[in-house]
C-alpha cells in the first residue's frame, strides 16, 4: 500500500515538473508585447510613372505629328474656324515669351535646370502624399509629365515644338467684345501652346484643389470654435 502511494506521488511530482517546462509545440506569443504600428503610408511611384510617361507619349506623339504636317508655308489646320486652329510653332523662350531675346547660351541652361529642380520636387513631394489627397496624386504626374515633354524638346532642338492656337477671329461674335475692351484689333491670339503645357495647367489647377481641401479639413469646426471663445 505504501509503494503504490508513493508511486503515484512520483507520478504527480514528475506531471508537475513537466507541466512547468516550456513547450516545443506551443511557443510564446507575446501576449503580453504591444502590437506593432503600421508602416506609414507611402505612395507608389508606379502610378506617378505610368501617367507620367502616357502624357509624354502623348506630348511627344503630337509634336512628331505636328512637324511632320505642319512645317510647311502657311500650313494650318482649322479645327473650329474663328476660334482654334493648327499651326506649327517654335517657341524659343518660357510663358509668353518669357527669355526668348536672350542668347542660346543663357536660354538652354535656365530652362533645363528649371526643369530638372521641378522634376526632383515633384518626385520628392509626391512620396509624401497623404492616402485621401486624390487630386494632388493625379496633379504631380501630370506636371512631371509635362515638364519632361517640354525639356525633351529643349534638350534636342533648343526650343520648345508649339502648334495649338487659340484665338478670336474677326466675325465670331466675340471680336467686337474684345474690340470694345481692348480697341481695334484683327485677331486675338493666345500664345500658342501644346499637349505638355495642358498636362502642366491641368495638374497645377489639381494642385490648386488639393490644397484648398487640405485647408478646408483642417480647419476646426464653427462650434468648437464658438465654444472656446
Amino acid at each position: 500500500m505504501t509503494e503504490e502511494k508513493s508511486e503515484e506521488q512520483e507520478a504527480a511530482h514528475t506531471a508537475a515538473e513537466g507541466s512547468n517546462e516550456p513547450s516545443a509545440e506551443a511557443p510564446e506569443t507575446g501576449a503580453g508585447e504591444a502590437p506593432k504600428a503600421a508602416p506609414p503610408y507611402r505612395a507608389s511611384y508606379v502610378f506617378l510613372g505610368v501617367v507620367a510617361i502616357v502624357t509624354l507619349a502623348l506630348d511627344l506623339g503630337s509634336k512628331w505629328w505636328a512637324v511632320q504636317n505642319l512645317d510647311k508655308p502657311f500650313a494650318r489646320v482649322d479645327l473650329i474656324k474663328g476660334y482654334l486652329s493648327l499651326a506649327l510653332a517654335h517657341n524659343r523662350g518660357g510663358a509668353w515669351g518669357l527669355l526668348q531675346d536672350q542668347s542660346e547660351n543663357v536660354r538652354r541652361p535656365f530652362f533645363v535646370l528649371v526643369s530638372v529642380v521641378a522634376i526632383a520636387f515633384i518626385v520628392s513631394l509626391y512620396r509624401k502624399l497623404a492616402p485621401n489627397q486624390t487630386a494632388l496624386r493625379w496633379g504631380l504626374p501630370l506636371v512631371l509629365g509635362g515638364a519632361l515633354g517640354n525639356l525633351v524638346d529643349r534638350i534636342r532642338y533648343g526650343h520648345v515644338i508649339d502648334f495649338i492656337d487659340m484665338y478670336i477671329g474677326n466675325g465670331t461674335g466675340l471680336d467686337k467684345l474684345v474690340e470694345s475692351i481692348s480697341g481695334p484689333m484683327r485677331e486675338y491670339h493666345w500664345p500658342t501652346y501644346n499637349i505638355a503645357d495642358i498636362a502642366i495647367v491641368a495638374g497645377v489647377i489639381l494642385m490648386g484643389v488639393d490644397m484648398f481641401t487640405s485647408r478646408k479639413k483642417s480647419a476646426p469646426p464653427k462650434k468648437a470654435e464658438e465654444a472656446s471663445s
